[in-house]
């Protein structure tokens, strides 16, 4: 998302094979041609940590009513915007600082995932415990794609033809789907249905986080690295 590692000898590959890459670029293209010059990467990097919070917000006021869901509902819009554009509208502009970009971009990412993802425990649908294993499955696979940034020099933004903007619709549509559906247990087991649902997620996210760091540690001890 966003900015690359700063590499003077050769910048990492970006690689991008989700579902929605070509017509999201496209659309990103567009906003960044007609964006106002007061608006700057930074801005879109803070306005897409305010819909994180905004995310969280709503799903710990959904105690008191469902209807605060809508405000987590616009709050991944807002987090996406920001999130999306930060970059983009850096290279557009030419204006890019890659160290800072690279670092400021991915820690108020890693908190951003912590706060919308987290925040799924803090309602009466989900458990927070498995909130935050999906959060820990997410952080372990972002941590195997700084890595291959480094040693590879490729940054992957997309697994299995899923990345960023996936989740956000997945998360989304889980959202709109929890007051209809509700947050009851399934028979004895003390999870509801998005619990283990959430589980099954971050299960996927684990073993694509084991298969990545083996496939990736037994290509570097083939070449010598």
């Amino acid at each position: 998302m966003g900015h690359m590692p700063n590499n003077p000898v050769t910048p990492p590959q970006r690689i991008q094979q989700n579902l929605l890459a070509r017509k999201e670029r496209q659309l990103l293209n567009y906003l960044c041609a007609h964006m106002p010059a007061w608006v700057t990467p930074d801005k879109l990097t803070s306005l897409g940590f305010v819909g994180a919070a905004m995310v969280a917000a709503g799903y710990i006021l959904s105690w008191q009513t469902p209807h605060w869901l809508t405000l987590s509902v616009l709050g991944y819009f807002v987090n996406w915007f920001g999130d999306s554009l930060d970059g983009s509208l850096a290279r557009w502009r030419r204006i890019e600082r890659p160290a800072y970009g690279y670092f400021l971009d991915h820690s108020v990412d890693g908190l951003a995932i912590f706060l919308m993802v987290g925040g799924l425990g803090l309602t009466p649908y989900m458990r927070f415990d498995v909130a935050l294993i999906c959060v820990i499955c997410y952080l372990l696979l972002a941590i195997h794609t700084f890595l291959a940034a480094k040693v590879l020099g490729e940054f992957r933004l997309s697994y299995m033809a899923g990345g960023p903007t996936e989740l956000r619709i997945m998360l989304i549509v889980m959202t709109m789907l929890m007051p209809l559906v509700g947050g009851r247990d399934i028979g004895s087991s003390n999870m509801s249905g998005f619990d283990i649902f959430a589980l099954g997620v971050a299960a996927i996210l684990l073993t694509l986080f084991l298969f990545q760091s083996f496939a990736t540690a037994r290509h570097l001890r083939a070449r010598g690295g």
